[in-house]
Order: structure tokens, then C-alpha cells, then sequence
């Protein structure tokens, strides 16, 4: 049996690996003064660090940690879209639609009537990626072939996450209405998440610090969320890209020569728990796909 200490050796490394990532997600400093932004490039980008790649090369957009390889780079390559801007910004909410993060300006301020394709990417941050992946990885070691994480979060009785899902429903329904009053005549395509966990429930604890029975729990609740950001798209009557079933097979439990999301300690450039640059080519193809859909 391989030994689990909680403050060092491999489930140690992967718990602060866990921190570092949760630390990245949080996103940029708090809000400034926004800086002025002009919109009104035929394609832009919004949302957070799936969309943006932190830890992918080449690193653009100084603390927002975008990729020149993330899916919003390759959409735009491979639909010839000349006049193109990514706007998305590691640790970003709804509320970054709105407001500046740090020194960015608010997302929502690169859209103009000249749009004509908008990519959108929000609504983890909303529900907590970072809070529950730094807390049902350090439940684990308590009891790692339970599911310490599903108990905690549903101790009162309800499912809380089920709950801040359900809460961020609303925030969806109001990014997508001020994108269509911002660009009235872009067409949009709401992104949903890849898969994170391993779709089989089958985890592979202490490499990736998640307890067996929290692996298919937080996969459940990832596909909640992936279910109402699908729901939302079509009440908005706009187009849904899904990037889970693109993604299933190439979970953080997958070897690495097979592995799109990385796990707690990546072993290619790419944030804990995030898309690495082939996680971001996979998420591009349905995203594309939608983009080109009449």
C-alpha cells in the first residue's frame, strides 16, 4: 500500500501543486480603475483560464495568463479571422463582464457593433473550481477510498454545489444578454468544460489528491454545470460548444502521453487541473465547429 503522508512525499507535492493551482485560479489582483478599450473586432474571446491557457506557450496578456495556443487563437487561425482580440482572464466570474480585474478592463468593453463572432467561457469561477478542488484535495487524505468531499458539501442536507449551480444560472442568462446588446449582430457560442475528472469514476489517488468515491462526484457536478450552461445557450438562443465530450479519455488520470487536462503536478506546460496546449486543441474543434454552424 503506498504510504500518504498529509505534509510530505507524493500526496504532499500534489497538495501544494493543488494550492498553487487554486492560487492561480483566484485570477488577478482586485478590481481597479478599467483601462479605456475600444471594441468592435469581428471575433473576440471572453472568460477565464479555460479559455485563456495559463501555463501554455508562448504566455500572453501579462497576469491574465493567456496562451497563444488556447482555443480562442485557434479558432480564430482556422476560420481566417483577421481582426481578432482575447479578452479572457485567469480567475474570472460573470461579474469580470462587468467589472475591471486588476489592470484589465472589463471583458464585456471589447465587443462593438462590428462583432461578428463571440466566444464565451464563465461560470466555473462562479461556482468555485479553485475552493473545491483545494478542499476535496485535502479532505482526501482523511479517507481516500470515501468520499469525504460529497459529505461535506452536502451535510446540511442538500447538495451546496447543486446549489451555487443553480445560483450562477441567472449570471449566465445576464453575460448573454448584455453580449447581445453590446454586438447585436455576432453570432455566439457559449463554451462549456472539458472533462476534468476521468468519466469512468475511477480516480488514481495520490498522484491526483481526489478521494475514489469524490472523483465520480465531482464528475457529476462538473456535468451539472456543463448541463445548465447548455440550457442557458438555448434559452439565449444561441449556440453551445461542448468541450467535455471532446475531451472524455484525456482526464488528469490519463498517462501523460495521452493526457489533454493535467493533473495536480502537470507534467506538460499547463496549470493544475487545466487544459494543456492539446486539451486546448481539442476544446477549439467544437468551438469551431458551432462558429461555422449556420
Amino acid at each position: 500500500m503506498t504510504e500518504v503522508r498529509h505534509n510530505g512525499g507524493r500526496y504532499g507535492k500534489a497538495l501544494a501543486a493543488v494550492g498553487a493551482a487554486t492560487a492561480l485560479a483566484a485570477g488577478a489582483a482586485a478590481p481597479t480603475m478599467a483601462m479605456t478599450a475600444t471594441g468592435g473586432e469581428r471575433y473576440v474571446a471572453l472568460g477565464d483560464s479555460y479559455t485563456s491557457g495559463p501555463g501554455i506557450p508562448q504566455q500572453t496578456g501579462g497576469d491574465c495568463a493567456r496562451s497563444s495556443v488556447n482555443y480562442p487563437s485557434l479558432t480564430a487561425k482556422k476560420l481566417r479571422q483577421k481582426s481578432f482580440r482575447d479578452v479572457s482572464c485567469s480567475g474570472a466570474t460573470t461579474a469580470d463582464m462587468w467589472q475591471a480585474q486588476g489592470a484589465n478592463a472589463p471583458q464585456l468593453n471589447a465587443l462593438g457593433k462590428g462583432t461578428r463572432l463571440v466566444t464565451v467561457g464563465i461560470g466555473g469561477n462562479d461556482v468555485g473550481f479553485g475552493e473545491i478542488i483545494r478542499t476535496c484535495a485535502q479532505l482526501s487524505v482523511s479517507d481516500p477510498a470515501g468520499d469525504p468531499c460529497r459529505k461535506q458539501y452536502t451535510e446540511s442536507g442538500t447538495d451546496e454545489l447543486t446549489g451555487r449551480i443553480n445560483d450562477t444560472a441567472p449570471k449566465i442568462a445576464k453575460v448573454l444578454a448584455a453580449i447581445h446588446q453590446r454586438a447585436p449582430k455576432a453570432k455566439v457560442v457559449l463554451v462549456g468544460y472539458p472533462s476534468i475528472m476521468p468519466d469512468n469514476g475511477v480516480g488514481c489517488f495520490p498522484n491526483v489528491p481526489i478521494a475514489a468515491g469524490d472523483v465520480s462526484y465531482l464528475r457529476d457536478t462538473e456535468k451539472k454545470l456543463n448541463a445548465m450552461l447548455q440550457e442557458q445557450a438555448g434559452k439565449a438562443h444561441i449556440r453551445f460548444a461542448d468541450t467535455y465530450r471532446a475531451t472524455v479519455g484525456h482526464d488528469v488520470c490519463r498517462p501523460a502521453a495521452g493526457r489533454w487536462i493535467e493533473g495536480a503536478q502537470p507534467s506538460r506546460p499547463a496549470a493544475p487541473f487545466h487544459p494543456n496546449a492539446d486539451g486546448e486543441q481539442a476544446m477549439s474543434r467544437p468551438v469551431i465547429s458551432q462558429a461555422r454552424a449556420r
